[in-house]
């Protein structure tokens, strides 16, 4: 396997492996990375997808990519994806995936169109006292020694960010900028979380540092990605012959280790009807397996009724556990799994039937929820709430169920244990119409009106997610095993605990660069693997970055003026005094040199 970028590998269609006839795959879990993994084996292994099974504990496929309507308690979406342009494995995978609303066109092809029509972007992204813009003015309000600390950061080694807290290289000059409040919301990054992770996506998003104080630098599916993303890709796959296995929670993975080689040898399953299974694996048969999960155990409430955390049994897991047990090349999945306190957070899912409620939206917003177009352009963060609370209205409708009169809003709380500043409880322990409240305190609501609109005018679905964050625990080289571990002959690790240094978690990209990845060297598919971008080694995208950290602000040379307007005269009409003038790191050069020399005049 090796990495490229280009147009010259992109369209490239690689050779039919030898030997890939004789093959078969099997997929524990169906999940995004393992979806994706069977189409780059069917698209670009010319493997037969009725030689493809994938196991799935759920009754249904997809994995964290969800968006659900019990038809009791209302619409649940346990989290959204942000998307972006650079995102080069997730756009090959959907480049070849049919549309399922648009005829002749691919999922790309719709995603593309729509995100032309409708740009995405927020015009309030932070507010206060009780929904009032907080007049952040799209400034990161940096200060200098701010601005060092993630200078700092970036141009440290990996190693040095090592099984670090963010607040142990972080202090109160970073974490008391409006940077560190877009960043904190956007992401979910807690202090307490990995350095390591920090400095990777500040290396990974290089290119959106100016996308951040109005989410600019963000794109959306048309519906949630149950129905825009996975519902299209399992379809094509049903359509291939792929066989899925629902309601089979795999209890173990079973290896040979001899000769320096090892060998995936049997699946073990429990089925839905406690029924014990399995299968007996040969080195021609492939096994993927996606390690660990951000929604396992995941609990909803409903309107009278709080999601609870589930602490016991958690069989991704475990899982994990029983096949890290065999071999160190296999991570340590204790160390992301181990503290529930630190990995958890409530997200909820707020439906609105009543018509006041979606006005006092459209005030934060400034834009009609009902339009069909981008609507607050990603989360609108109350930064004075207790819990941290965080809530967005994507374009409507969110699901095609939706009645012509409801809004569908994704509400979050990064601190669970706090009291609500309305409500006075820990989001931990509301039921759905107490979460509806104190998001109505958040968003302006007359406090004499919020109880009466959130008992009829709003239904809400609270989830508890015990581990959404756990891929954010500090963490050391040899934590996450190899995508392909060394020396395996028929299996590989999929999804966001296995592996790859080339990219950054919690996204969608990565979980399909760790599906190419394994496909690509389990069945020796000739075709590069698309490199991340490399805003990070771009100069241009580093100025414009350091810019945009400033504020727009110049950098003030120290010294006597006659020293300033020589280095000026040496970096006249030279490339780098073009680029640091044009990305405004120094101001415009005639201007300067006679300012400087007028103030050396007068001295």
């Amino acid at each position: 396997m090796y990495y490229s970028s280009g147009n010259y590998e992109a369209f490239a269609r690689p050779r039919k492996p030898d030997g890939v006839d004789d093959k078969s795959a099997w997929f524990v879990g169906a999940g995004l990375g393992n979806m994706a993994a069977a189409v780059f084996m069917i698209r670009d292994g010319r493997m037969a997808g009725e030689r493809i099974t994938i196991l799935e504990e759920l009754k249904l496929p997809g994995g964290a990519l969800d968006g659900i309507k019990y038809p009791e308690k209302g619409f649940v979406i346990r989290g959204g994806r942000e998307m972006e342009d650079h995102m080069e494995c997730l756009w090959d995978l959907f480049r070849s995936v049919p549309s399922l609303e648009v005829e002749d066109a691919s999922v790309l092809d719709e995603f593309y169109w729509l995100n032309k029509d409708d740009p995405n972007y927020s015009l309030c992204r932070v507010t206060e006292k009780q929904g009032q813009d907080a007049r952040t003015d799209k400034l990161f309000a940096l200060s200098d020694a701010g601005q060092k600390e993630i200078v700092k950061v970036i141009l440290a080694t990996r190693e040095e960010m090592e099984d670090k807290r963010i607040d142990e290289v972080f202090t109160d000059a970073f974490f008391s900028s409006n940077f560190w409040i877009y960043w904190q919301t956007m992401f979910a990054f807690e202090t307490w979380h990995s350095a390591l992770e920090m400095k990777l996506y500040l290396h990974r998003f290089m290119h959106h540092i100016g996308g951040l104080p109005d989410l600019s630098a963000l794109k959306f599916t048309k519906y949630n990605q149950y129905e825009s993303l996975v519902l299209p890709m399992y379809r094509w796959l049903l359509e291939q012959g792929v066989t899925f296995l629902f309601e089979h929670t795999v209890t173990d993975v079973q290896f040979d280790f001899s000769a320096g080689r090892t060998v995936a040898t049997r699946i073990d399953w429990v089925a839905g009807d406690g029924r014990s299974g399995g299968v007996d694996l040969t080195e021609d048969d492939l096994c993927l397996v996606t390690i660990g999960s951000l929604t396992e155990n995941s609990d909803d409430g409903d309107q009278h009724t709080p999601a609870r955390i589930k602490d016991g049994p958690a069989p991704a897991w475990d899982l994990w556990k029983r096949i890290a047990a065999k071999s160190p090349d296999f991570g340590h999945p204790e160390v992301f799994c181990g503290d529930i306190a630190k990995t958890k957070w409530e997200s909820a899912t707020v439906t609105t039937v009543d018509e006041r409620i979606p006005a006092y939206i459209e005030k934060i917003a400034q834009r009609d929820p009902f339009s069909g177009r981008v609507v607050t352009g990603g989360i609108v963060t109350a930064k004075d709430s207790s819990w941290y609370l965080s809530w967005t209205v994507n374009r409507q409708p969110h699901f095609k169920a939706q009645k012509p009169n409801e809004i569908v809003v994704w509400v979050y709380g990064l601190f669970v244990e706090r009291d609500g500043d309305f409500v006075g409880k820990p989001l931990q322990d509301c039921t759905g119409e107490e979460i509806t409240q104190e998001w109505l305190y958040h968003l302006g609501v007359p406090v004499d009106e919020i109880p009466e609109l959130a008992a009829s005018g709003a239904k809400c679905v609270p989830v508890m997610m015990p581990y959404v964050t756990a891929f954010f625990m500090p963490r050391r080289a040899g934590d996450r095993p190899q995508v392909v571990p060394p020396g395996s002959v028929n299996f590989a690790f999929i999804g966001q605990f296995a592996e790859t240094t080339r990219d950054c978690i919690f996204t969608t990209e990565y979980s399909v660069r760790t599906a190419m990845e394994a496909t690509y060297q389990l069945l020796g598919i000739d075709r590069g693997v698309p490199e991340v971008f490399n805003s990070t080694y771009d100069i241009r995208y580093l100025l414009k970055a350091t810019t945009r950290l400033r504020d727009g602000a110049a950098v003030d040379i120290p010294g006597p003026n006659f020293v300033k307007g020589r280095l000026l005269d040496r970096l006249d009409n030279t490339q780098m005094g073009v680029l640091l003038t044009d990305f405004g790191l120094l101001p415009a050069h005639g201007d300067t040199v006679a300012r400087a020399r007028a103030d050396d005049a007068v001295e």
